[in-house]
């Protein structure tokens, strides 16, 4: 079995726990001090206040391999490292000065270490945001562009940051790219690497307009509808973001239990928004446009089938372009001028929707409207 030789008086503590695929996790365990207090019954407690983190370094409990003892011996070895770096940082945040440790940080390192860890949905905006940011540096501070200490970030930098964002980005480029960039930067602050956040009071202000952006016509949808396509999954899948105003993201997991056939609706949850807005479910009619499109499932017993098989959205992208191309559109279209159309549709057409009903129906958030 493997052990941790720890010494009574380190703080923190470097402590192991099992898993249930029998593996040890390795994870550091802070003393922050204690509180006093009475109970109800009068009775004087203390109470030691204790902060777990976990390394995400694991152990062979009984390696029988050589591979898993050396893996063995150097996660321990870099678990030991860290732990020793965090009571240096902890006795430096005591007396109020940063500890030597993370003012040998590069920013670019840690920026580029919080993309390689990311793995949610919109890791490839957080990857957008950390190219622009480097092709920013490269520009505007080239004698920055190897290293970039946390404390050469301030406002001013963050600013000419926004403004250089909202000239190379098309429509909520800039503010998505930037809101990714706060996130970094917040976990940053975190974790004390940086002292302030120098985003507090930076405004990335975007064109939230729809018609702003490219959209297609009533012609053009005629000029695609007329256009063949061997993939038919996507000219479908488009079709449904055309005529319903839904994301990619949306069409992509549309499911056929999705589909309420005798009531003529759609109900979708919308995974941008899921969770932080009460608008996150949207119910669209099932026109007889619509429904030419989605048809129905091949298995009728077999309801949580996908209504399209999509390949990813650069695979999506790439054939969308294709397809508009060879219709002699020559406008830049991509997945969500879909969604931008069908509002611009709505607000403009001869039986024009207000904007609200227009917001209600493509699902935005109340905080966005």
């Amino acid at each position: 079995m493997a052990k941790i030789n720890n010494k009574t008086k380190e703080n923190p503590k470097l402590l192991q726990k099992q898993l249930n695929d029998s593996r040890l996790s390795l994870y550091l365990e802070y003393y922050l001090g204690y509180n006093k207090f009475i109970d109800p019954d009068g009775v004087l407690k203390i109470k030691h206040n204790r902060k777990k983190e976990t390394l995400s370094l694991y152990l062979y409990p009984n390696p029988r391999m050589a591979e898993q003892r050396q893996l063995n011996k150097d996660n321990l070895a870099l678990a030991m490292e860290v732990r020793a770096e965090k009571e240096q940082e902890l006795r430096y945040a005591d007396i109020g000065k940063p500890s030597p440790i993370k003012l040998k940080i590069n920013f670019l390192d840690y920026y580029q270490k919080y993309v390689d860890a990311y793995h949610k949905k919109d890791v490839r905006v957080i990857v957008g945001s950390f190219n622009r940011f480097k092709s920013f540096v490269n520009q505007r501070y080239p004698n920055l562009s190897q290293v970039l200490k946390p404390e050469q970030i301030d406002r001013f930098m963050v600013q000419k940051f926004v403004d250089y964002l909202q000239q190379n980005s098309v429509g909520e480029g800039a503010r998505t790219y930037f809101a990714r960039f706060k996130k970094v930067i917040k976990s940053a602050v975190d974790r004390d690497i940086i002292r302030k956040n120098p985003c507090d009071g930076v405004r990335c202000i975007a064109q939230d307009n729809i018609i702003s952006k490219d959209i297609l016509s009533i012609d053009e949808y005629r000029k695609l509808a007329n256009t063949p396509y061997q993939n038919q999954h996507i000219i479908r899948a488009f079709f449904v973001s055309l005529y319903a105003g839904y994301r990619f993201c949306d069409v992509k997991s549309l499911k056929y239990s999705d589909i309420d056939y005798e009531n003529r609706i759609i109900r979708v949850q919308q995974e941008k928004v899921k969770g932080k807005s009460s608008n996150s479910v949207v119910i669209t009619p099932l026109s007889d446009s619509l429904l030419g499109f989605i048809g129905y499932p091949t298995n009728p017993n077999d309801r949580d089938e996908f209504v399209f098989e999509l390949p990813s959205h650069t695979g999506c992208l790439k054939a969308l372009r294709k397809w508009t191309a060879r219709a002699g559109i020559k406008k830049h279209i991509t997945w969500h001028c879909a969604r931008h159309s069908f509002g611009f549709a709505l607000l403009s057409g001869e039986n024009k929707v207000d904007i609200k009903t227009v917001g209600a129906l493509m699902g935005h958030s109340r905080k966005s409207r």
